[in-house]
């Protein structure tokens, strides 16, 4: 079986010239101005607060469904010091908002306690061993964080037992409400908050915020807790737009100056010695949150982000490293063994899906090896494992096609599943395993479209090496925080050749200096990740097309610009494609 298929490139539509006229100015080139505008940034106003996110414009957290009676609920509690639990998921979303509604509500009161679930035994969201443990502990208010939007008989059990619940949760709800104090979810049909897209601890935020305004306490205060709702935004893939592009600014801002504790010995663990940005919490903060709850415990995590100081946080640093590790580990491993399993399959090989099952497999990193099998094979997919005697897995998705809807086809083989589009967990029998795997295969064949079968890349502009300046430098800069919503731009360049100094470092990756034969004094740094295996054709000699991204490169304190090469194609003609409907027709050299 080979490896994933060639990318397909699609041009972004151009935006009106009028609309990129208007964006255009000595500071702004109109490559800049055309990105922008392609964002639906129109006019100068709007590019003023797009460059300067400001916490004055945030939303007033009183327009959120049922937000005046959480805050007159929790008011009461801190009166009549009655003890809180504060409850929240295993992941880092969860493990974030957890710490920041402990810290922030520690300040009013000791009468506080924070509670994970285990991942193995209790499993996803409100349960009733926690609700039993805040039983035992007299606590007569739960605050739910990032789960909750669905458990109407555990709402249902904590009422009996004299508790009442607040629900901030950023999930779609069910078809009932859970009858709690309240339920604070944008995504309730009935919410007319203005934002959609807050993460979990983005809603523990919000919480947080109306709990300030109605004490009086200053916008100083709320800020100091942002950089956990960064790392939650980060984390939790949501766009990176509206309110979060608020969020995650003034976070980064504060993670990148003044760290917490427990922040800065991930980062020392981690060995950063650079301004974190989106991509640094996903790949370097994020994983060592998530390794606890995965390895041991996502306690551990909240503990850490909670430290007081540097000596509290080294004592917990090293064991959330450790695990990291671990997962890292177990990661490998299952990925060759399940990458070996689909090469020695060849009824694999014409498959349209892809599921594999191992039960000495790893519950906890399923679904990260789904993820690297979809890098690779780009497939919807299901990694499974055995745990009390059922196969459990995690499946993962393909741009566009819902794996959620794919797996509901096969409900009736299952025992619990649950998700979205491109990410969902199920459990089954042992024995329903055959007819699961030719039950998904059949969905995944009725309902992908062929575009969805093929990898793709969009490309922002088309931009040649040495039409890089000063301008869109610093515009692409200032367009930072990138991520779902706002991604890094990304351009293409024709008929490139390698300056000479092409090698290979690392084992798969490519450094290149790069430029246009006909301006070989603007030539770029440029890194392929993953991309060994244009070796010969780099150092050919022979013009090639690519994708590539600017980004600075901070290395021991000297920033230097370096192009990210996203992909490779030979040649410089039918590289491109504009519009989608006749993508796979057009996208052959």
């Amino acid at each position: 079986m080979t490896s994933v298929a060639e990318k397909r490139w699609r041009l972004k539509e151009r935006p009106e010239q009028n609309v990129v006229d208007e964006l255009t100015y000595e500071r702004c080139p109109a490559s800049a101005a055309t990105i922008l505008a392609q964002r639906g940034i129109t006019g100068k106003r709007a590019a003023a607060a797009f460059f300067r996110p400001a916490i004055a414009e945030l939303h007033d957290p009183f327009l959120m469904k049922d937000m005046r009676e959480a805050v007159a609920r929790i008011e009461r509690a801190l009166g009549d010091n009655e003890r809180i639990m504060v409850y929240g998921d295993y992941d880092v979303d969860g493990t974030t908002a957890v710490a920041l509604v402990t810290g922030f509500l520690s300040r009013f009161t000791g009468n506080i306690s924070f509670y994970i679930p285990d991942r193995y035994t209790e499993g996803y969201g409100i349960s009733f061993q926690g609700i039993d443990q805040a039983a035992r502990e007299g606590a007569t208010l739960i605050i739910a964080l990032d789960c909750g939007i669905k458990a109407v008989d555990k709402v249902a059990y904590a009422t009996e037992r004299g508790i009442d619940f607040i629900i901030c949760d950023h999930h779609l709800p069910g078809d009932a409400l859970p009858q709690a104090v309240a339920v604070l979810d944008p995504r309730r049909p009935d919410c007319t908050y203005p934002f959609k897209d807050l993460s979990g601890c983005g809603i523990g935020f919000k919480l947080m915020q109306a709990l300030a305004m109605h004490n009086g306490i200053g916008d100083e205060e709320l800020e100091a807790v942002l950089d956990l709702v960064a790392i939650s935004t980060a984390c939790d893939i949501v766009p990176v737009t509206g309110e979060n592009r608020i969020l995650a600014h003034h976070g980064l801002r504060l993670l990148n100056d003044n760290p917490r504790p427990g922040v800065r010995a991930m980062m020392g663990m981690a060995n950063v010695k650079k301004r974190l940005g989106i991509g640094d919490l996903v790949f370097t903060i994020g994983p060592r949150i998530n390794a606890a709850g995965r390895i041991e415990h996502g306690r551990q995590a909240v503990e850490l982000l909670l430290a007081h100081d540097d000596k509290q946080a080294q004592a917990i640093a090293p064991l959330v490293d450790g695990n990291n590790i671990q997962r890292q580990e177990l990661d490998r491993n299952m990925t060759q063994e399940a990458l070996a399993r689909i090469a020695g399959d060849p009824a694999l090989a014409e498959a349209w899906s892809t599921v594999v099952f191992d039960p000495s497999w790893h519950k906890g990193v399923v679904g990260i090896v789904a993820s690297r099998l979809v890098e690779r094979y780009y497939r919807p997919t299901v990694v499974l494992t055995e745990s009390g005697g059922k196969a459990v897995g995690s499946a993962r998705s393909v741009r566009g096609f819902d794996v959620y809807e794919a797996i509901s086809a096969c409900s009736d083989l299952l025992e619990q599943y649950g998700g979205h589009m491109y990410a969902a967990g199920l459990t089954m029998p042992m024995a329903h395993l055959p007819a699961f795997k030719e039950r998904f295969e059949q969905a995944v064949r009725k309902a992908i479209k062929p575009e969805q079968r093929v990898p793709e890349e969009e490309v922002d502009l088309e931009l040649r090496l040495d039409a890089i300046d000063e301008g869109l430098i610093r515009v692409l800069r200032h367009m930072a925080p990138y991520g779902p919503g706002n991604m890094r731009p990304v351009f293409l360049g024709r008929g490139v050749v390698d300056a000479g100094s092409a090698r290979l470092v690392g084992e798969h990756h490519l450094k290149m200096r790069l430029m246009h034969p006909d301006a070989p004094r603007r030539s770029f740094d440029a890194i392929a990740f993953k991309q060994a295996h244009w070796m010969d054709l780099v150092r050919s000699g022979a013009p090639f097309s690519v994708l590539y991204a600017i980004e600075e490169n901070d290395w021991q304190g000297r920033v230097t610009l370096q192009l990210n090469i996203k992909d490779i194609k030979p040649g410089t003609e039918g590289v491109l494609v504009s519009d989608a409907a006749h993508a796979l027709a057009t996208d052959h050299h």
